[in-house]
């Protein structure tokens, strides 16, 4: 049969894996056994030289009453005092002062050189106590580290709250996350800049503390009806990311879901929000008029106008591609034959220098431009002492009583070397009012399909990125062409 040594550590074995014994003179011995007709002295005596076996192997899994006849321990683990390197032969011989284990040197005396754990304690004690005082050196810990001072400690605080902070402004979609990139904030707001965008800020941050908010009242809770409360009502946002919130939708064209996701709150709080600040700079700006004196105009009329001074607005219409209507009237009324869609219609004016200055509602898109001219009421701001510069579409001569610039349709006619000069040029500086209207159409809300809203106004939406625009870009300066 295999013998194993139980000591932690050995590896001494009996025989090997092939079964053949090994010579190496090494005997293994059980740990101490007694018999019941044994008397109680040596019973007793038996115990403590299990215990003291037990301590000297290290096995802290070994139960007194559970070791077996073949736990056993080799006897390369004994030695006498006299002779280190004597190992005893048989089980009967075995009386040794000193039992080694790879765990430590466990000092016995007594009968049979055995000593229980009690006496084994009491031993170790009693020999401390006995040793001389020595000086007691520690290593140097390299690992440990000097206990902060309570400013160094105020200071990690402090640094780890703006850490925190800062990853706070990162997660949350909102205007403080891009101040730092004016490319972003001209993405997502149209605004070159975040500085010029906190400038407009500044100017109508007196306003929003009365500013009227779309919510739903208690007592509508059950209908769909929205109603007007004032700006005191607590919001979930802040103001500015409110603002930014509507910049978002205008300029990215993103849906409310969307929104409700990137800013954390609810699809119907993000309506609401848009509706509010539809109306709220629909009437901030609005309160402004837009419309330039004839003075006005001609003080900033560019060079470029001189052979047309008397411009006071160049006019030019725009359509929005809707949502097709459920009603076949309304579909045959929004519906251009130009665009080839349902789309509604406004009318933009600019002054020559750029700014948009004129702004009519929306409507229907197969109404036409001389319709539309008569409907949306600037023929009432033009005198006989103003012009105008259209399309050649503008069939508006009878419309108005002031002069009216609009390159002729193609004729065989041969025309007059400076009726074509003039035709050249018109077209040239009317191309001014294109160029606005591109970058009004530049918020990706109008370059789609716009889908009908009962929240917020379409037609006011429209008139507030008109407005916006001449905050959010410099003016047009047209060289002259040569």
């Amino acid at each position: 049969m295999v013998r194993n040594c139980c000591v932690i550590g050995c590896s001494v074995r009996s025989h090997d894996r092939q079964g053949n014994k090994l010579g190496n003179g090494l005997s293994f011995h059980s740990f101490p056994t007694w018999k019941q007709h044994e008397g109680a002295h040596i019973a007793e005596l038996t115990k403590r030289r299990r215990l003291a076996w037990i301590a000297a192997v290290g096995r802290v899994d070994l139960q007194f009453s559970s070791i077996s006849k073949y736990l056993l321990v080799c006897s390369r683990h004994f030695h006498s005092a006299e002779n280190p390197d004597f190992l005893p032969s048989s089980r009967s011989t075995l009386c040794l002062s000193i039992f080694s284990t790879t765990l430590g040197t466990i000092a016995c005396s007594g009968s049979c050189g055995f000593l229980s754990l009690y006496a084994v304690k009491i031993y170790r004690k009693q020999e401390s106590n006995t040793a001389p005082p020595q000086s007691v050196t520690r290593d140097h810990d390299y690992c440990s580290v000097p206990e902060p001072s309570a400013e160094d400690l105020s200071k990690d605080l402090e640094s780890l709250r703006k850490e925190i902070q800062e990853l706070r402004v990162q997660r949350e979609f909102g205007l403080q996350r891009f101040a730092g990139s004016d490319t972003d904030i001209q993405f997502y707001t149209r605004f070159p800049s975040y500085n010029h965008l906190m400038a407009f800020w500044v100017l109508i941050e007196p306003c929003i503390y009365k500013m009227i908010r779309a919510s739903r009242a208690k007592s509508a809770a059950n209908t769909d009806e929205e109603v007007l409360t004032p700006a005191s009502t607590q919001t979930l946002l802040q103001p500015v990311d409110e603002f930014f919130l509507f910049l978002v939708f205008l300029s990215v064209g993103l849906k409310e879901r969307d929104l409700a996701h990137r800013f954390n709150i609810h699809q119907s709080t993000v309506s609401r929000i848009i509706a509010t600040w539809t109306s709220f700079l629909a009437t901030a700006l609005g309160s402004q008029c837009i419309w330039l004196t004839r003075a006005e105009v001609q003080a900033y009329l560019p060079k470029e106008f001189k052979g047309f001074s008397d411009t006071q607005v160049i006019l030019d219409c725009t359509e929005l591609r809707c949502q097709t209507p459920s009603s076949p009237l309304l579909q045959s009324e929004t519906y251009s034959s130009y665009k080839s869609h349902c789309t509604m219609k406004a009318l933009v004016g600019i002054a020559p220098h750029g700014p948009v200055t004129f702004i009519s509602d929306l409507y229907a898109g197969s109404v036409s431009d001389k319709e539309l001219f008569k409907q949306s009421g600037i023929a009432e701001k033009l005198t006989e002492d103003m012009a105008v510069m259209v399309d050649k579409g503008f069939l508006i001569t009878d419309c108005c009583k002031c002069k009216v610039y609009r390159p002729p349709f193609l004729s065989k006619k041969k025309k007059k070397k400076n009726q074509v000069k003039e035709t050249q040029a018109t077209v040239r500086l009317r191309i001014h009012v294109e160029r606005v209207i591109r970058r009004i159409k530049q918020n990706k809300l109008f370059g789609g399909i716009i889908t009908m809203s009962p929240v917020y106004n379409i037609s006011q939406l429209f008139a507030v990125a008109c407005m916006l625009s001449n905050y959010q870009n410099t003016a047009l300066v047209k060289k002259q062409v040569k």
